[in-house]
């Protein structure tokens, strides 16, 4: 899981390691607010207009994907009332998707779990139905399918009123979620949608960013132009803690040309030590190919490898995106039966792959991976036939109690 979806760039690189030291030593901390920045936060914002796609130019830093979804409520509604549309407050996320922990970023997310503590979600933030095709669309292609989850933001939008509608967010694929690859229908009706309305989209890539679907952002692999990207984990893999708010030029140029101070911020924006490594970070990337080494090599191969494990008595159905996988098991394949959702099977598997050497994470009953981009082929057939033997030794545990 790449620690928990961070660690592209694997454990131990040096490069990364130095820079830390290096800042450190240097300027440990400034904060960046009053109009003040440090070296390592402008080469860092300067290095991410190479990478990010284009028309991004500006970069507003934090210290989580939590805290950046944060930040983008604050700056949608500013664009919208400094634009002279104030009242465009709500803004739509999906069932199932995850932005993170704190009170917006959880209110964004659409997990049950999440909204039964704490009031959530807040006031203006609702939800659509997410592009799980298995879950939900097996009466029809996924092509269809596609079309139809998309069309869901369509209605909402509709049942609102399109001018108190501020922004739409989604993940280009849903990590925490299990690993749901949308149809490929889906995001540009989502794009056609947004655009037909005037209502912002922003792609969050805290888990699909910095190579991970084997373009540099997920919006890429989907052909999604945003107008505002979220980024942390990738950004650092993990190293130290980074996030941050890509703005397209649509916003930036009005917050800067017509907003005059944007009052929010945090203490750690533009930290420093974390600016460095992000620095050094996206450098080994760029060095070692990452993204052509998943777009091109390991990412197919992982995709041809999990579609093996199909013949599973277990396993429903399998996807991937670059280095995201999952595999979801059934208690009948024929007719994709769930199991009852008290009998944790995830976690009996979860269980015999940690007791085996293999992390994978259950979100309910699929199993998810989301290994480090440098791993290689073996290491993927090597994890490949862990996966099966932990299926297998659940499949035997369910026999033993006559759950199959």
């Amino acid at each position: 899981m790449s620690g928990l979806w961070c660690v592209n760039v694997g454990y131990g690189q040096r490069e990364l390691i130095d820079a830390a030291t290096r800042q450190l030593e240097t300027l440990p901390f400034y904060n960046a607010f009053f109009n003040t920045a440090t070296p390592p936060a402008i080469e860092l914002a300067e290095l991410l207009t190479e990478v990010a796609p284009e028309g991004f130019r500006h970069f507003f830093f934090s210290s989580s994907g939590s805290e950046s979804n944060d930040t983008n409520v604050r700056m949608v509604r500013r664009y919208w009332d400094l634009v002279g549309q104030p009242q465009r407050q709500v803004i739509i996320g999906r069932n199932n998707g995850y932005h993170g922990s704190t009170m917006a970023g959880a209110s964004l997310s659409g997990m049950s779990g999440m909204h039964a503590q704490g009031g959530l979600p807040i006031p203006n933030i609702v939800h659509v139905e997410q592009p799980h095709w298995y879950e939900l669309g097996r009466d029809m292609t996924p092509e269809a399918f596609g079309l139809k989850a998309a069309q869901t933001l369509e209605a909402k939008i509709l049942q609102i009123g399109a001018d108190k509608v501020a922004a739409f967010i989604g993940e280009p694929v849903q990590g925490a979620g299990g690993v749901i690859v949308p149809p490929s229908t889906y995001w540009p009706e989502i794009q056609r949608i947004c655009r037909k309305y005037d209502i912002l989209l922003i792609s969050d890539e805290v888990i699909c960013g910095f190579g991970r679907t084997g373009q540099w952002f997920g919006c890429q692999t989907f052909g999604v132009q945003p107008d505002m990207i979220t980024f942390a984990k990738g950004v650092t893999s993990g190293y130290v803690p980074l996030g941050g708010v890509m703005v397209g030029a649509r916003v930036a140029k009005v917050l800067i040309e017509q907003g005059g101070d944007f009052n929010h911020g945090y203490t750690y924006s533009g930290h420093p030590v974390a600016c460095a490594v992000a620095v050094a970070n996206i450098r080994l990337i760029q060095r070692l190919k990452l993204v052509e080494h998943v777009r091109d090599d390991v990412g197919p191969y992982l995709a041809s490898r999990f579609e093996e494990l199909r013949d599973h008595p277990l396993v429903g159905d399998t996807q991937t995106c670059g280095l995201m996988g999952a595999v979801q098991m059934v208690k009948d394949k024929a007719s994709a039966t769930p199991f009852a959702s008290d009998l944790a099977v995830g976690m009996i598997c979860r269980g015999h792959c940690f007791a085996n050497g293999l992390v994978m994470r259950a979100v309910g009953d699929r199993m998810i991976i989301a290994p480090p981009l440098v791993i290689t082929r073996a290491q993927i057939d090597e994890l490949v036939a862990l996966a099966r033997k932990c299926l297998d030794l659940t499949l035997a545990d369910l026999r033993t109690r006559g759950l199959v």
